[in-house]
């Protein structure tokens, strides 16, 4: 499992983007509505790694005056594999993309191992994840149901926490 640093997104924007997790359930399609854990939501992860120190909680909460930022949920984006994820892409402001090397930064003394490659500055993909496990013949309808995210959804970025995999709870820092 992994643990992560995540950003959450403001009342409106996690609505959006819960709608569209809605309509692809509707459609018979793979979607993050089928996640029942009750710490599911909409979030940008900021760096996942195998486990991360509950000791990083104190260092991360003095990035408060940080929040809220501006982004904006851009253009769906298709991660590939075995099976594909859709997102919304995250637009990197300067602002996030700062934001993302501090909390990299602060975080990686308390990371055992090294953090996930696709979470480095420089290589980071900022996105929302909408439904992942979807095979190729469902990514058009999956386009289709999630017509909500197909233009630029103004956000604000509300919240920061740390994503606890092993115990499945998440501990929010700032929001």
């Amino acid at each position: 499992m992994a643990h992560s640093i995540e950003l959450l997104l403001d009342s409106r924007s996690d609505g959006i983007i819960r709608a569209a997790w809605q309509a692809l359930a509707a459609a018979g399609l793979p979607s993050q509505v089928n996640v029942t854990s009750a710490t599911n939501r909409p979030h940008i992860t900021l760096l996942a790694a195998e486990r991360i120190s509950p000791d990083v909680d104190e260092v991360l909460r003095e990035l408060a005056p940080r929040l809220p930022c501006e982004c904006v949920v851009g253009a769906p984006v298709i991660f590939g594999g075995h099976s594909l994820t859709l997102a919304g892409l995250i637009v990197p402001s300067a602002e996030l993309l700062a934001l993302h090397a501090e909390v990299y930064r602060l975080t990686v003394p308390f990371v055992t191992g090294e953090p996930f490659s696709h979470c480095v500055p420089g290589h980071w993909t900022a996105h929302v994840t909408v439904a992942r496990r979807l095979s190729r013949e469902q990514i058009g309808a999956a386009l289709t149901a999630a017509s909500g995210l197909t233009t630029d959804l103004a956000s604000r970025i509300v919240g920061l926490r740390r994503w606890d995999s092993d115990q499945r709870i998440d501990h929010i820092l700032v929001g």
